[in-house]
């Protein structure tokens, strides 16, 4: 690998569809348990607010030093404001952003006391957008297609109802008439939806209950014959081009259909300290599509990925990646 793909990478626009969020961070020190229940009392330090789940794949791609577009529904509320404010502050493209009425803006608070997670609080609408939201969703969508080059697409999907089968169906043929990359990290209300995309990236959870099958991960051996055909499957019933399946402590699972027969690869997990797993799938999926979209041969994505996704997860919090650490890890 060399270091000619990172300033590809630079050169990129990444349109990112789906569930955006805040997340809502309360740090602090626990001393003692509260007289009133048997729970911590944290003494809270610090607070912060960070764009956080498709937001968080947008702040990813822009660290990579890549150019992201959020194409997102909101609320018409305080936490809609103070998102807008904090892409403002991150010089981030807002064109791609509709509010609604009919919608909460969704966020997720943690308390983080002696640097662990105590608990979490979530804000949220979780139904799917109306057609009036779907309609300026896609008419934004479009208007960004047309008024400026688009490297690669990524759905990324929370379950909150911003992606939809209609959004899904149209946002991939736009894509297919402009010969653009898609990619995309599901969840299991759209999982069948997702057809004639590029990459799919589901985690080993989300593939079992997205194909209703079992998957025996007791050894290495029995863990890829399972992959294989789940991402046969996949790929007959869906039309994917790259089935990539990220198993936590076991690394990654790719297998790519676009030749003459199907070729896949394990790439084991990188050796981190894992302190928080949260926001790895986001980087991972921003590293990935970046790569490919530079012109990166699919193991050497993989591995990049792969090296990104350990790298974040030493970090408490959702953070994006750290540029400069991953050349480093990558020998560059």
């Amino acid at each position: 690998m060399t270091t000619e793909y990172f300033d590809k990478i630079a050169r990129e626009r990444v349109m990112i569809v789906g569930d955006v969020m805040i997340d809502s961070y309360m740090w602090g020190n626990v001393t003692r348990i509260s007289p009133e229940a048997p729970v911590p009392v944290v003494s809270v330090t610090k607070r912060e607010k960070r764009l956080g789940g498709a937001a968080n794949v947008a702040l990813n791609i822009e660290a990579m030093g890549a150019m992201p577009i959020i194409c997102s529904v909101l609320g018409n509320d305080d936490s809609s404001k103070d998102f807008q404010q904090i892409m403002y502050q991150n010089n981030m493209d807002r064109r791609g952003i509709v509010t609604s009425d009919n919608r909460m803006t969704t966020m997720k608070s943690r308390v983080i006391g002696n640097n662990m997670h105590i608990v979490r609080v979530d804000e949220e609408s979780t139904h799917p957008l109306s057609t009036m939201e779907e309609d300026l969703l896609l008419d934004r969508i479009s208007r960004i297609v047309k008024a400026m080059p688009i490297d690669a697409i990524i759905f990324q999907d929370y379950d909150k109802g911003n992606i939809t089968p209609r959004i899904i169906e149209e946002v991939t043929s736009m894509a297919q008439r402009k010969k653009i990359l898609t990619t995309v990290d599901p969840k299991h209300r759209n999982f069948a939806s997702f057809k004639n995309v590029g990459l799919f990236k589901p985690n080993l959870k989300e593939l079992r209950e997205g194909l209703n099958i079992e998957i025996d991960d007791s050894d290495d051996t029995l863990l890829v014959a399972g992959l294989q055909e789940a991402s046969r499957q996949l790929s007959e019933r869906q039309n994917i081009d790259i089935v990539l399946i990220t198993l936590s402590s076991k690394g990654m699972f790719a297998c790519d259909f676009r030749g003459t027969e199907p070729h896949s690869m394990l790439i084991p997990a990188c050796a981190h300290s894992v302190s928080d797993v949260s926001g790895a799938g986001d980087t991972v999926i921003s590293v990935i599509t970046l790569a490919l979209a530079s012109g990166m041969g699919l193991e050497e994505a993989v591995r990049c990925a792969n090296a990104a996704g350990g790298i974040v997860c030493e970090q408490v919090g959702v953070v994006p990646i750290d540029v400069e650490r991953l050349k480093k890890d990558l020998g560059l």
